[in-house]
């Protein structure tokens, strides 16, 4: 049986210049807490739960999953919890989207995942989680910021190539390789 494999974009951006990372109205900032790690967990399972990434990546298709993957990231040396935020509804009856960042090198942060939930796609929410995390990058003394995005995934290269990322390299990534 053949494997099945993913296109993936190394995509990076200076730091400088960055637009201001705006809301639209009835939506509020939530900064990184330690006991939000659960609330990001559920976000991101919900942002990822049957899309295409949730292939590529099987973790981020169950909420145990995402559970790891947020347990991982958060308990890493290399966490960044000025560049990890999510969006919530003004009365913060739900959160609507999640971001989390992480150290690459000493001058470079890494998103690590960006997500919005469904039925809050399409409002400027993941381009202000963006612009949020790369500001907090920056404010830790970054200079680059990087990602990964599979190819196939033409609205997240879009945002990126909106707010400045230009592809560095591309890979390929077997379908189904386990872990995030």
């Amino acid at each position: 049986m053949a494997a099945t494999y993913f296109l993936r974009y190394l995509m990076e951006r200076p730091l400088v210049d960055l637009p201001p990372a705006e809301l639209p109205e009835g939506f509020v900032w939530v900064p990184w807490s330690d006991n939000l790690l659960e609330t990001h967990a559920e976000v991101l399972y919900e942002s990822f739960a049957g899309e295409l990434d949730s292939v590529v990546f099987p973790s981020l298709g169950s909420r145990e999953g995402c559970r790891r993957v947020m347990s991982n990231i958060a308990n890493s040396i290399f966490f960044v919890p000025e560049a990890t935020w999510m969006v919530a509804t003004e009365d913060m009856s739900c959160m609507c989207g999640t971001i989390q960042g992480a150290r690459a090198s000493d001058v470079m942060g890494a998103i690590q995942n960006l997500g919005v939930v469904p039925q809050f796609r399409h409002l400027g929410l993941g381009r202000a989680l963006l612009l949020k995390a790369l500001h907090g990058f920056r404010d830790c003394g970054f200079q680059r910021a990087m990602l990964e995005v599979t190819a196939e995934n033409e609205p997240a290269v879009r945002l990126y190539e909106a707010v400045g990322f230009k592809i560095a390299r591309v890979k390929r990534r077997p379908a189904s390789s386990g872990e995030f």
